[in-house]
């Protein structure tokens, strides 16, 4: 096992609500791409179905801080500082994959874009903008 996909398999273990939303992730050369399983759980429209809009949220934040325990590894995790979300089609109920794009990544903050699909990956239900704050563990 490499050492980003170690790194990603700790992060994966260490936040319970992960194994709520019964989120994995996939290391294939230097891309993650994370994966939510469909749940009845997970549902917020009953009448669609529809995922829940936190969990689609939640689901790319998620990917997010998982990207970064791969590419800037520490022993605390980064802190979310704020997220954007554009919601821009109902997330059916399948199976949703979300990639993370580091834009910019300093000393102490992160700007990291999100994007999460079903069927196609160039028709996004969903993005995310947002800045994280990383720990120095010195």
């Amino acid at each position: 096992m490499s050492e980003a996909a170690d790194q990603l398999a700790r992060f994966l273990e260490r936040a319970p609500y992960i194994r709520f939303l019964g989120m994995t992730a996939e290391i294939a050369g230097d891309e993650m791409t994370a994966v939510l399983p469909f749940s009845e759980h997970l549902v917020g429209n009953i009448n669609i179905p529809a995922l829940h809009g936190g969990v689609i949220g939640a689901f790319m934040e998620m990917t997010a801080l998982a990207q970064l325990s791969i590419s800037e590894p520490s022993k605390r995790l980064p802190k979310t500082i704020d997220i954007t979300i554009e919601y821009l089609r109902p997330g059916r109920a399948q199976t949703t994959y979300a990639r993370a794009d580091l834009r910019k990544v300093g000393r102490r903050v992160a700007n990291v874009h999100v994007e999460a699909w079903q069927e196609a990956r160039d028709a996004p239900i969903a993005a995310l903008r947002g800045h994280f704050l990383l720990s120095s563990d010195g």
